[in-house]
């Protein structure tokens, strides 16, 4: 009788998912209060896209941080504070050079919130490669130069990704606290209509395209997926073994041939190609440990 392989932790990844959401988010009382957290590990970034203003969220988002490092940059300068954000660069770039896009795949909420979206039932379109550039210019227009450019009298600059484009910060803290602080809603306008249609178009291109705001839109991803070919965790294909076969594109969430190029941008190594491939042709390798699917080895039982 042939025998189960047991399941990994990679195929399990759901579930990493949804507890990383719930411990970034877990401070509760926000949602009875109408009020965002302000404890002191406020200033602690989380290495994904998790709004800054949810009610319940712990830590800082990354791009939020860094846009108002930026936004701050003329105004230090011009009294002589030597004020650069090193903090959230460094630590960018360190989550990066161990894991690269890693978190992008097991723990940003949103992510989870695409592919789950991305599960209703309805015909699904493969979103065009070139798309996948316009999150650099995301990253370079709105989080680096306009909040560094475009400032007031004061020589203050905005977030301006945070303002006008992201979605997360919409679903995460711009309708819990509308619905929950009756003081709120006498400030709702045109930005706020705004937002709440990007996030019904995100929305709607979710369930017909795989994770789309992260392969098109999101600058954190932008910024991880550059350190996907030099970081210690990093991700190969056996060109010996790989049949082509396009089962890892089946499955990819993100919608790649992970043998083309294991260490694209694109990959949020969510390890499902490693599960995927039946011919042990793909693998991972984190400080020396190696781990390959159970490919077409299936152990028997008399």
């Amino acid at each position: 009788m042939a025998g189960t392989a047991k399941k990994k932790p990679r195929d399990k990844r759901a579930w990493y998912q949804a507890a990383s959401a719930l411990a970034m988010n877990a401070w509760l009382p926000g949602w009875l209060k109408g009020r965002i957290f302000q404890g002191d590990i406020k200033g602690v970034c989380v290495p994904v896209l998790n709004c800054y203003s949810c009610p319940s969220a712990l830590g800082a988002c990354p791009i939020g941080a860094l846009q108002t490092s930026f936004g701050g940059l003329r105004f230090n300068l011009s009294i002589a504070e030597k004020k650069f954000g090193l903090y959230v660069i460094g630590f960018l770039g360190a989550v990066g050079s161990v894991v690269g896009r890693l978190p992008c795949g097991w723990l940003c909420p949103f992510g989870f919130f695409q592919e789950l979206l991305h599960k209703i039932p309805t015909p699904k379109v493969r979103m065009p490669s070139f798309l996948s550039y316009f999150r650099y210019v995301f990253l370079a227009l709105f989080v680096v130069a306009l909040p560094l450019l475009v400032v007031d009298e004061f020589g203050f600059g905005e977030t301006w990704f945070c303002k006008w484009v992201c979605p997360a910060g919409t679903l995460q803290a711009g309708l819990p606290l509308v619905a929950l602080n009756t003081n709120l809603r006498a400030l709702v306008g045109f930005m706020y209509y705004w937002k709440v249609a990007l996030l019904v178009l995100f929305m709607a291109a979710m369930v017909l395209i795989r994770r789309p705001f992260c392969r098109a839109v999101c600058p954190l991803g932008a910024i991880l997926g550059l350190f996907n070919k030099a970081s210690l965790f990093r991700m190969a294909v056996d060109d010996e073994k790989c049949t082509r076969c396009d089962q890892c594109l089946k499955d990819c969430p993100v919608g790649i041939r992970i043998y083309e190029s294991p260490g694209t941008p694109d990959c949020v190594r969510c390890l499902k190609c490693v599960s995927s491939c039946k011919f042990g042709a793909v693998s991972y390798e984190f400080l020396k440990k190696r781990e390959v699917a159970e490919d077409l080895r299936v152990t028997s039982r008399a």
